[in-house]
């Protein structure tokens, strides 16, 4: 009985001083006598504590802040399509092609979507998005304005219909109402920016005079065109309503020149952009920065020797001087792309140019880098110093981070890559794949048209520099999510296991072959039938070989719709004969060389000599023989002298 007491009486004990403990605290609080000393004492806590706490400064978070940091907590995941796929697996693509067939079929859809909202607003007025989000509602492409006044034309020049712009401003002209200068110009900008023609709507097919004059320029115009935007190309005409207004303007500003120049040389003008400009000196006007960069970009139209377009280039640079026109990124971008049409001066002056532009405090971009490697490097032609410069350009560019300011700034990974491959630098071409994946530097590698180019020439690069297991790991961290094989690259792979003896993964690369849908070419099909059939192997290589074999052969044999068929050539049929006796397939080799005569195509005698050494039934070596004479091999003789006895 002590011990139970004795906790009884350590328990009161303890509650007890925990209640004369909070008792006195809250005498304390409540003791007006005492509270005096124990405020000085929290006050000069609370100044300590405030000495103490910094308060950061206010952080403005970005609209996208939350999904970029969501983002980067996933990796890519390298067995899957593009994520713009995901949607609906049936239209996941195999090739380069399918990939543009089914991107574009994606976008016909949406635009087809927002062709019907804007059609028919009345029936998307409710608003579901919280917030609000504009570009979800319909667009207000419909004339309020009816009257003739500059308000109407204003608002015919805010929704950029070109043609119904001119017809107001003529119409208040003939009206004998003034229009502003302002507005005036807003026409003239409107127009020199669209070529005097409406622009083609995303959901709106082209005009029929459009398309009819593009078409003769395309016929006009020689070589292939590689886009499909390079087709709609429209031209500068003679007497269109963009020189027609500005000669009716009252006052021609520096702003109606500067549109007019521009306009004379986005659509090929440029001896009119020259005179133009000519007639703004004239009139006691300087150009702006926007118009010198206009005309440099113009000037190799304009001369042909190499030394002429330089001087022209140097006396627009001196005006610019003169007039005080301070240059920026873009007129240094187009001094070095116009240098790239100026032959082997253009050395020289591009580093100078270069060194300019860092004198002057701007920092060069993507573009002004890729016209520097355009000058110094020709494929034609290579040479250690030019690669000397592609590593001076990837040291000055390493771990940076790059935005879009100049359309060109897309055209740098792919000539780059190209460099590598033609000077067959892996090195350089690692330097530039690492730049590539700094922060979002990838957004300027361009269309799905220029990545296809650029990760085919980092991987051909691949397969003739590295050893076979780094080009498997590249090919397995690469397709299908970023790069779609066309043949010559499966071709190279072929290759490089073979110089690394690594044929034992032909079986597999061939699946892949037909999820790409390259089975239907016959060079690609026939370098792989070859490479098995030269050399023995292990009998479970040959084993997986002749698999492989009667594969392709099942292709070979099946009735193709809208694919090309395949066709036997003797060279396919004896690859996979001889891919089937090393199998030891006899009977399916067999079949195959009586294939021979009923294709037309004649075995070789090293075939032949194939079949009877696997040959011990005496029957079988006689129809050989009498198979032979019937393709007139001259080694029949020879093989009828043997001796097939058992």
């Amino acid at each position: 009985m002590a011990a139970p007491g004795k906790h009884v009486g350590h328990l009161i004990y303890k509650n007890g001083r925990f209640l004369l403990s909070n008792f006195e605290q809250f005498c304390l609080r409540r003791n007006f006598g005492w509270s005096a000393v124990v405020c000085q004492q929290n006050a000069s806590t609370e100044r300590e504590s405030a000495e103490a706490i910094v308060i950061p400064k206010k952080k403005t978070w970005s609209k996208w802040a939350v999904l970029q940091a969501l983002a980067s907590t996933v990796n890519r995941d390298p067995t899957a399509p593009h994520y713009m796929f995901q949607d609906d697996p049936y239209l996941t693509p195999r090739t380069s092609p399918e990939f543009k067939l089914y991107s574009l079929s994606q976008e016909s859809g949406r635009m087809a979507a927002n062709h019907i909202v804007n059609k028919n607003p009345k029936f998307f007025q409710k608003d579901f998005a919280e917030p609000h989000i504009p570009c979800l509602m319909p667009e207000t492409m419909e004339l309020r304005i009816e009257e003739v006044s500059e308000a109407a034309l204003l608002e015919r020049i805010m929704l950029r219909k070109v043609k119904a712009a001119v017809d107001m401003y003529d119409q208040l002209l003939q009206a004998g109402t003034t229009v502003s200068t302002d507005a005036a110009n807003d026409l003239l900008d409107l127009i020199c920016l669209y070529g005097d023609r409406d622009p083609v709507q995303d959901d709106k097919p082209e005009a029929e005079d459009v398309a009819q004059e593009v078409q003769e320029e395309g016929r006009r115009r020689k070589g292939r065109l590689r886009r499909a935007s390079d087709l709609v190309r429209i031209v500068w005409r003679e007497n269109n309503n963009a020189e027609r207004i500005f000669n009716l303007l009252p006052e021609r500003d520096t702003r109606a020149y500067s549109a007019l120049i521009r306009g004379m040389v986005k659509y090929g003008a440029h001896v009119k952009a020259f005179n133009a400009y000519t007639d703004m000196l004239n009139n006691r006007l300087t150009a702006d920065v926007h118009t010198f960069n206009a005309l440099i970009s113009a000037a190799p139209e304009v001369r042909e020797r190499y030394t002429e377009k330089w001087d022209l280039i140097v006396d627009l640079l001196k005006q610019m001087n003169e007039q005080k026109v301070k240059p920026d990124l873009l007129t240094f971008n187009a001094l070095l792309k116009a240098l790239r049409r100026c032959g082997s001066l253009a050395r020289a002056q591009s580093l100078h140019t270069l060194s300019e532009m860092k004198a002057m405090g701007i920092a060069p971009s993507l573009a002004s880098f890729d016209h520097v490697l355009g000058i110094f490097y020709k494929a034609a032609s290579p040479s250690q110093g030019q690669t000397d410069i592609l590593q001076e350009v990837m040291t000055e560019v390493a771990g940076r981070t790059f935005v879009a300011q100049d359309p060109d700034d897309v055209n740098f990974f792919s000539s780059a890559m190209r460099i590598c491959l033609d000077t067959k630098d892996i090195e350089a071409a690692y330097r530039v794949h690492d730049l590539l994946s700094v922060g979002e530097n990838w957004r300027l590698l361009g269309d799905s048209f220029q990545q296809s180019i650029y990760f085919g020439r980092m991987f051909n690069l691949l397969c003739m520099m590295e050893h076979i297991d780094v080009v498997l790991k590249w090919y397995k961290e690469l397709i299908p999510s970023l790069y779609y094989p066309n043949p010559q690259g499966m071709r190279d792979l072929l290759q490089a296991l073979d110089t690394d003896n690594r044929l034992d993964m032909i079986p597999q690369i061939w699946k892949d072959i037909r999820r790409m849908g390259h089975d239907n070419k016959s060079d690609l099909v026939e370098e792989l039938l070859s490479l098995m059939a030269r050399d023995k192997h292990s009998p479970e290589i040959q084993e997986s070989f002749a698999v492989c074999a009667l594969d392709v052969r099942s292709l070979y044999e099946q009735v193709q719709g809208a694919r090309m068929a395949l066709e036997w050539t003797a060279t396919a049929m004896t690859n996979i004969t001889s891919v089937l006796l090393a199998a030891q397939k006899k009977q399916q080799a067999w079949d195959m060389l009586k294939l021979f005569k009923t294709k037309n195509r004649v075995p070789s005698e090293e075939l032949m000599e194939e079949f009877l050494a696997s040959i011990n039934d005496p029957q079988h070596a006689m129809e050989l023989v009498q198979i032979s004479a019937s393709f007139c091999l001259p080694s029949t003789p020879k093989l009828a002298e043997r001796d097939y006895s058992v």
